[in-house]
């Protein structure tokens, strides 16, 4: 089965590409046999032939726990740097908090494109993705503490809250693919990463206009913002769902261990989609 999800594509395991010692494909001929009908269909269900087995260690439960719990920790902790060190909101102070969002909101775009289309999983260039989003969700959700809840005296702290709405949207996804024992069929993925590409376009079409002073309103206060953040609030639960389905995939395929980063970084991205989208529906509703 070949994934339309950018992230997972370039892994052979969830394309049912066969691969060698040295990560080129292989496929059946060539002297080779052929596996009789349905001995090579995967474990959910794809007429396909089973990816190689992983000479090492291989990509477990434990292994993605581990790659994601590390990428989160990197994230949280260069967010809480980035907070700490741009200072009030007020002159200077806000130069340097602009800045942060803006390096670091550029350069996790940037990274993002890299890891999701690079054909080698790099654990070095995830953590830096993971650095520069930290530094940009600081920024961010400072940005958003200071200039809608302090400047209206809101004691509710909408960060720590949405902090705690995304792991609890984590929670109940994986509680409700594993209960519910939901299937991704090609329709779902299709949709979900022409819906993620599109909100993506909107929004750089979104911060395009800003620059000459004629924003639409995606990411504003109002009601259009609002219904642009309740999408994406949704949008980044099947995001969820995607990531969890390949993860399941791969572990049955028993791809190398270092596919965790993989689904480290494609978990760590939908977390953060939710967690923007929730504070910024958190920042709209406290608003006055």
């Amino acid at each position: 089965m070949q994934s339309n999800n950018p992230v997972f594509r370039r892994a052979d395991g969830f394309n049912g590409r066969e691969t060698n010692a040295y990560g080129n494909p292989t496929y059946p001929g060539n002297g080779a046999g052929h596996d009789a009908y349905g001995q090579g269909q995967s474990p959910v269900g794809y007429d396909t032939y089973a990816p190689a087995q992983a000479a090492g260690p291989r990509m477990t439960v434990d292994s993605v726990v581990q790659k994601t719990g590390i990428s989160l920790a990197v994230v949280i902790v260069t967010a809480a740097i980035t907070w700490i060190v741009t200072g009030d909101l007020d002159g200077a102070s806000a130069g340097s908090l602009y800045l942060a969002l803006m390096v670091g909101s550029f350069g996790a775009f940037a990274l993002s494109m890299v890891n999701s289309f690079k054909r080698v999983v790099s654990p070095g260039l995830v953590l830096a993705f993971c650095a520069l989003e930290g530094v940009a969700l600081g920024a961010f959700s400072k940005f958003l503490d200071a200039t809608v809840v302090q400047s209206q005296g809101i004691t509710d702290n909408i960060v720590v809250q949405a902090v705690a709405g995304t792991f609890a949207a984590f929670a109940g996804t994986l509680t409700a693919y594993k209960v519910l024992d939901i299937k991704v069929g090609q329709k779902f993925r299709t949709f979900v990463v022409a819906a993620m590409f599109g909100m993506v376009a909107l929004g750089l079409l979104e911060m395009v206009l800003g620059f000459f002073g004629n924003q639409i309103g995606f990411f504003g206060f109002g009601g259009l913002g609002l219904l642009f953040a309740v999408a994406g609030l949704v949008l980044g639960v099947f995001m969820l769902i995607l990531d969890f389905d390949f993860v399941e995939q791969g572990i049955a395929a028993g791809l190398d261990e270092r596919e965790s980063w993989r689904a480290a970084f494609a978990m760590t991205v939908s977390l953060v989609w939710i967690y923007t989208n929730l504070l910024r529906i958190l920042a709209i509703f406290n608003q006055d």
